[in-house]
């Protein structure tokens, strides 16, 4: 199953981060391009990766492992990069911090509740969470490169602000519903 179409689209996500990094290190406006269309293309595979494989009958333990990891890796690099590179305002590395330390939160919280056999399954505001940051990170990988009179980066900025606060929300959501299992006896 790791060689399954589903499993490799999931390890390209991986593959395209050196990829993507290493667009801040050339000169031009086509590598912020081409940096928006890496991060789509791995963005598209993450919705695709899962269809086939609940389509296909190659849901694998896997792919299960790997999927969540491929996205944060992708997500954490570009966020990273672009607070590196000055690629968004001041003010708006707050939300980049506030989004990699919910995902740090959820990833623990998620791997202590499978140490005791707890699902924790992903709802439908972290859905529009990762909905508005898969529309915020390529805009902003565009950047000022965007097209000429369109406020690219703010705009980006904006969407980021808004992944955010949904961050905020489904982290507090996703603590609250593990908070019963983690304030128990010991098992």
């Amino acid at each position: 199953m790791l060689t399954s179409l589903p499993n490799l689209l999931t390890l390209s996500r991986i593959v395209v981060i050196p990829l993507v990094i290493l667009t801040f290190y050339v000169e031009g406006a086509w590598t912020h391009w081409l940096a928006c269309g890496l991060f789509v293309a791995a963005a598209i595979t993450d919705w695709f990766d899962g269809w086939l494989a609940r389509s296909w009958n190659q849901v694998s333990a896997f792919g299960r492992f790997l999927d969540p990891i491929a996205d944060k890796l992708l997500v954490a690099a570009v966020l990273f990069m672009l607070v590196a590179f000055g690629r968004v305002s001041q003010w708006s590395e707050l939300p980049a911090l506030i989004i990699l330390l919910r995902e740090i939160l959820v990833s623990g919280l998620r791997e202590f509740l499978a140490e005791i056999r707890v699902g924790m399954p992903v709802t439908r505001l972290a859905k529009w969470k990762t909905g508005f940051q898969m529309v915020a990170l390529p805009v902003l990988l565009v950047g000022e490169a965007g097209p000429q009179g369109l406020p690219t980066q703010e705009i980006g900025e904006g969407f980021l602000w808004v992944a955010a606060a949904l961050t905020l929300i489904t982290g507090w959501d996703y603590l609250r519903a593990g908070l019963k299992h983690l304030t128990g006896p010991a098992a």
